[in-house]
């Protein structure tokens, strides 16, 4: 696969993923032709209609016998099944297998259907997404910054890997290499810990919630920003956690006991412990490098204190669609610990964040703070 002209690329599920990876091969490659297979014919076409694929086949053998490269953009579960099924068909002696999946383990293991018939199967995984799902949310800007993890347990496949980096480099993202159980090991920790965290935190502010109502209106300032994680899919999370199950018995069992420790020393009022516990999480905290996109996708938020008066907001937003700055998300804030500011606007990177900092600034005399 070393020469990339007159290639043919197949994405399975034009989703969000899919879809922008095929945005960012066609940057970069516009002579490569990009299939695309799905179970949904109307999200093919929407697909073909929007120009992200050239082409697609509701027949999956027939569609991975004329593929160069294959990439497997559906859930782990989902892969997992569609690993077997294309196994058994005839493909090209050459071809190059790739997923984009969370969890890698059980990829690469499932990987060998491919490995022992003399296929090239190299694990991937971008560190990237977005609150928008499906082809019409397709982004070829979605991965730039971002890290993507590619997956090789052979070692002798360092040409292929080039290759695969070749193809995708239109991403702009930071490839690096891992096992497969670093990969899952990392992601656990920094990833998947966190989703878990965050959702049970949700469920118990809910129980206050219900016993003392007011608690809702406070919650909208700082609790919201840490739990922003807990509004993810659940889907996609139940997915995730159960392909990556064994990390995170482990990781949930050493979450257990450090809060039992926090809890001991609470009972026996040992405050040099207790002050030793948030020291250390800070020092590690403040070492964590800033403005890098890392295994959670970074929020780029930028906070406005706007003054209470009829057309402030409408002010600040005509600014940014002038400056044509796309924002995602916006919402009006009732409280917040930190800052005055009211209205919290997100942007999908930290260039669009700048951009609309400078734009409110040099316009307004509206206080501004990033984050």
């Amino acid at each position: 696969m070393s020469n990339m002209t007159n290639k043919q690329v197949l994405i399975i599920g034009t989703g969000l993923i899919g879809s922008s990876l095929a945005l960012c091969i066609k940057e970069v490659h516009p002579k490569i032709k990009i299939l695309g297979f799905s179970n949904k014919e109307s999200e093919l076409v929407g697909a073909k209609s929007h120009h992200i694929i050239d082409d697609f086949s509701l027949n999956l053998e027939d569609v991975a016998a004329k593929a160069d490269v294959i990439f497997f953009c559906t859930p782990v579960s989902v892969t997992l099944n569609l690993m077997e099924k294309i196994s058994r068909f005839s493909l090209k002696k050459d071809v190059l297998l790739t997923d984009v999946g969370s969890t890698k383990k059980e990829i690469l293991k499932k990987s060998e259907v491919f490995t022992k018939k003399g296929y090239t199967f190299i694990g991937g995984h971008p560190m990237a997404g977005s609150h928008k799902s499906g082809f019409l949310a397709a982004d070829k800007d979605l991965f730039e910054n971002a890290f993507y993890i590619l997956v090789n347990e052979d070692k002798q496949q360092t040409k292929q890997i080039a290759e695969l980096k070749e193809l995708i480099k239109g991403t702009r993202a930071k490839f690096t290499e891992l096992s497969a159980n670093e990969h899952d090991q990392i992601t656990g920790v920094l990833s998947h810990m966190p989703h878990i965290i965050a959702s049970q935190l949700v469920e118990q502010a809910e129980e206050l919630i219900q016993k003392i109502p007011a608690s809702k209106k406070l919650a909208a300032g700082g609790f919201r920003d840490i739990t922003r994680i807990a509004s993810s899919d659940p889907k996609m999370w139940t997915d995730i956690s159960m392909s990556n199950a064994k990390v995170l018995i482990t990781e949930i069992d050493k979450w257990l006991d450090n809060l039992g420790n926090l809890k001991d020393n609470l009972i026996s009022k040992n405050s040099s412990e207790i002050f030793t516990f948030f020291e250390e999480a800070k020092k590690v905290r403040d070492d964590i490098p800033v403005h890098q996109e890392g295994t959670i996708p970074s929020f780029h938020d930028l906070y406005v204190n706007v003054p209470d008066y009829p057309g402030a907001i409408a002010e600040v937003t005509t600014i940014l669609a002038n400056e044509r700055i796309s924002l995602i998300n916006i919402k009006i804030m009732e409280t917040r610990d930190d800052i005055f500011g009211i209205l919290c606007i997100s942007f999908k990177s930290e260039k669009e964040l700048m951009k609309a900092k400078h734009a409110v600034t040099s316009q307004t005399n509206y206080q501004v703070v990033e984050e």
